[in-house]
């Protein structure tokens, strides 16, 4: 066994710690794959890194060799002990005792940088899987300085978060990733790299945020609206999701423009592309 998984197990029989499963723990126990998180965020001196449930603080202690400043947003109490005590002497580490969706992360970076003098933001995470998306969903829509978010994901929400949009794993977030950033897979993570061994597979993806969207639309706010409802009914053709969500767009209206922009008025949502979703928005 590696020495990550022993001392795991240390420290969960000295603090009498179980993972708690309405937070979605699980402890990362697999020294590569924590390596292979570390190297794909290319972490450096220059950089401040949040890193989101740092739990036992596996993946922390290496953070902490690399980066200039780390901020760990954890909302468990147990582990904030935890924490304080195994990284006492880092200067350069702070714990938030936190839920991060309730954080204003504009505010903690602006005020970090300053302190610091660190140019780059970068985010780092074992991500609780129960509340992976509005966690992705905020890092992107608050338009954050941040250069990259590098994170382990339920395998299933990774293949929609880094597939192209168009391709047969689309959903509706896989269209706001690649609006905001580019995505890449980076490692499938077997079941037996944690404790406990969750049902699921993992995988570490990486996310570079671009400097300008993707696409230019007039309004974003109604352009990923649309967009969500237009998967609310994914088995349905665009034209009969969209007119039986209730928003007052009649099915004429759909068939109209995707004729008029010479698309298949059979088209299902998921085989849409970003710009031909910008596109039918701005004739609706």
């Amino acid at each position: 066994m590696s020495g990550v998984y022993e001392d795991t197990r240390f420290l969960m029989k000295k603090y009498g710690i179980t993972a708690n499963k309405k937070l979605g723990q699980n402890f990362l126990i697999d020294e590569k794959v924590i390596d292979t998180i570390v190297e794909a965020s290319e972490i450096t001196k220059e950089d401040f890194v949040i890193e989101i449930g740092p739990g036992l603080g596996t993946l922390t202690q290496k953070l902490l060799e690399k980066a200039g400043k780390v901020v760990a947003i954890e909302l468990d109490d147990r582990m904030i002990r935890i924490l304080k005590e195994r990284f006492f002497l880092e200067k350069h580490f702070e714990i938030l005792n936190e839920d991060v969706l309730k954080v204003d992360l504009r505010e903690l970076i602006t005020q970090k940088k300053v302190e610091t003098g660190l140019k780059n933001v970068k985010i780092v995470a074992n991500l609780p899987y129960y509340i992976t998306t509005p966690i992705i969903m905020k890092l992107l829509e608050e338009k954050l300085e941040i250069k990259s978010i590098t994170v382990m994901v339920q395998k299933e929400v990774a293949d929609r978060l880094t597939e192209t949009p168009g391709g047969k794993k689309s959903g509706a977030i896989t269209y706001a990733v690649q609006y905001y950033a580019l995505a890449e897979e980076i490692r499938t993570v077997p079941n037996d790299s944690f404790i406990p061994a969750p049902e699921v597979a993992s995988e570490v993806i990486k996310l570079t945020l671009r400097k300008e969207p993707v696409i230019k639309v007039s309004d974003e706010k109604e352009f990923f609206y649309f967009i969500k409802i237009a998967f609310m009914q994914r088995r349905k053709t665009l034209v009969n999701a969209v007119s039986n969500a209730g928003v007052n767009i009649s099915k004429q209206k759909v068939e109209k423009v995707l004729q008029e922009l010479g698309i298949d008025t059979k088209i299902r949502a998921e085989a849409l592309t970003i710009e031909q979703f910008a596109s039918i928005v701005e004739k609706m």
